[in-house]
Order: structure tokens, then C-alpha cells, then sequence
């Protein structure tokens, strides 16, 4: 019998919150995390007190040896320090210092996901010769296009969104108010994936025909059906990366990092990048930029160089 004061117990009430505020993605994380962990400590009951400095630590090592990336044993352990935080505001918990600390919590910025501009070009214009790889390669091209706009808001725009060639929308994950201006190039790959049916009473009408549309936007089935469109377009992003013998790993993600990558190297400030993906913070948006190779950086260096060299001359 699970404690109502234990761990597991505030873990499940939070993940309930979550679900009937309609936030099935973020509670999904909730919940893997705590049976992830649950699994880890053999039982399914977990109380606060079994939750120690030392059983953390090696459920990070243990994650590690699973072969989690260390970005996602980050979310899993803020997962953990998440719940155990609502624990002790609540007084079921008692606080312990530097619990938390010798796991790691931060964001490894070296997992970039950006791909090099000559595979990007390969994936984006060469022909596949598939119907359904020319229509995955559509809205990759289309999220490209839309400032590395991520897959979960185009399949979630509204028809209501695109008005006088300009796209105005608000971001799945952060809320924050978006407008894109649709360029000449994207409106015939706009008109192909169109969504051609009728709205039904309270659901959303759909842009393109990503999702049916035919469940209110908070019931967990809609959060289902995006997910089933995720892990399709991801396997299409697969094949098509296949066909067209792409070295490079390819997913949803990589157009958005694509995207502000390649306007890095054009020297675009990370200000109008960070304002161009609906970032809340810069940090965000570093975190996103592939780094510069040792050629950028010794070209910066050495215009550097000349440049205080030959200041009093050119004055």
C-alpha cells in the first residue's frame, strides 16, 4: 500500500496535477522519471527517506551505465529534486542539505544537433524520389523555414494562425507569442500539406494535416495522437537521411538547431536568434549553437590581432 505522505505518493499527485491542467508531456517525463527510479530501488513505493545522498548517486551512475545521455539523466534527476522539493514544502519531507549535489543536474552543451550546411542542403533540397519522403522532407523544410520552428508547433497550428502571409502563434512549450513572415519559397510546400477538412465543436483547426483534429486540445488522446506524429516523422527524418546517405543522426530537433546555427556563422546576434526560436533566456538559446571549429576561431583571432595592429594607422 502506497504511503500518502511517501515520495512515490506526492510524485503521482503532482503527475495528476499536471494531467488535469492538460500537460501530458510534461507529466509523461514526471512519471518515467519516478518509475525509473522506483525501478532502480526495487520497490514501487518509494518513501523520503530512502531517498539519500548515496542512492542518488548511484542511480546516476546506474542511468550512465544504462546508456542515457547525461542531458537525460539531468531531466530525471531534476525530476526527483522537483517532487522531493514539493515534498518538504508541503512537510512531509524533511529538507536535507546538498541532497541533490553529487548528481549531475546542469545541461551538457556538447550534445549538439545541428547538422553541417552540406548535409543540410542534401536533406532539405535533394530529391528523394519517395512521395513520403518528399512529404517529410516538406516540413522539415517548412520548420526550417518558419525560424527553426519545432515540430510540436507546426503540428499544433491553427488556420487561424497564417493570416496576410504572416504566421502569429503562441509556443506549445513556453506559451511565449510568436510571428513568422511566410516567405514565397514555403507556400507551395504550405498548400501541400493544407489541412482540407472542417473544424469539429471545440477542437482545434488544424493548418496542415500533421493531427486529425478531432479531439479537444487537453485529452490526453490528442497527446497520444502527437506523439504517434512524432515518432512517425522522426522515423520518416530516418529513411530519408538514409536515402539520400546522410552521415549525420537526424531528428525533430535538428532543424531548430540547424536553424540557429546557421545563423551564428552568419553572425547574427544571438539576441535576434534567441528572439527568433522564442527563447526566454540567451542560456537557452547557447545551449542550442553548434560551436565554432578552430578555423573560425583562428580567423576571429587573427582579425583580432590586425585590427588593434593597425588601429592608430588607419585613424
Amino acid at each position: 500500500m502506497m504511503s500518502k505522505n511517501g515520495f512515490s505518493r506526492c510524485g503521482e499527485l503532482y503527475i495528476g496535477r499536471l494531467r488535469k491542467e492538460g500537460r501530458h508531456s510534461t507529466a509523461h517525463v514526471y512519471k518515467n522519471a519516478l518509475f525509473s527510479f522506483s525501478k532502480f530501488c526495487g520497490i514501487s513505493n518509494v518513501s523520503f527517506r530512502q531517498v539519500t545522498r548515496e542512492r542518488l548517486r548511484l542511480y546516476g551512475q546506474y542511468l550512465y551505465e544504462c546508456g542515457l545521455k547525461p542531458n537525460t539523466i539531468s531531466t530525471y534527476m531534476r525530476m526527483l529534486r522537483s517532487i522531493y522539493n514539493r515534498g518538504v514544502e508541503a512537510g512531509n519531507a524533511s529538507y536535507v542539505p546538498r541532497l541533490f549535489s553529487d548528481v549531475y543536474t546542469g545541461v551538457d552543451v556538447r550534445q549538439k544537433k545541428a547538422l553541417p550546411a552540406a548535409e543540410l542542403h542534401r536533406l532539405l533540397y535533394e530529391d528523394p524520389k519517395s512521395e513520403r519522403l518528399r512529404r517529410t522532407q516538406s516540413i522539415a523544410a517548412l520548420m526550417f523555414q518558419f525560424c527553426g520552428m519545432s515540430f510540436a508547433d507546426l503540428a499544433h497550428l491553427e488556420k487561424s494562425a497564417l493570416e496576410s502571409n504572416v504566421l502569429r502563434y503562441s509556443r506549445i512549450k513556453t506559451k511565449t507569442p510568436m510571428s513568422v513572415e511566410v516567405l514565397d519559397s514555403a507556400k507551395e510546400m504550405i498548400d501541400q500539406l493544407r489541412n482540407k477538412q472542417d473544424s469539429l465543436p471545440d477542437c482545434p483547426n488544424y493548418l496542415f494535416d500533421i493531427l486529425r483534429g478531432d479531439k479537444k486540445r487537453k485529452d490526453e488522446c490528442a497527446y497520444r495522437e502527437y506523439q504517434s506524429a512524432l515518432r512517425r516523422f522522426n522515423n520518416s527524418l530516418k529513411d530519408l537521411a538514409r536515402v539520400l546517405h546522410l552521415k549525420s543522426p537526424v531528428s525533430s530537433y535538428t532543424f531548430r538547431h540547424s536553424w540557429a546555427t546557421t545563423a551564428k556563422y552568419r553572425g547574427v546576434a544571438i539576441e535576434m536568434i534567441s528572439e527568433s526560436l522564442g527563447h526566454k533566456s540567451i542560456k537557452t538559446t547557447q545551449i542550442y549553437l553548434k560551436g565554432f571549429g578552430l578555423k573560425e576561431r583562428t580567423e576571429v583571432n587573427k582579425g583580432n590581432l590586425s585590427y588593434v595592429k593597425n588601429y592608430c594607422a588607419s585613424r
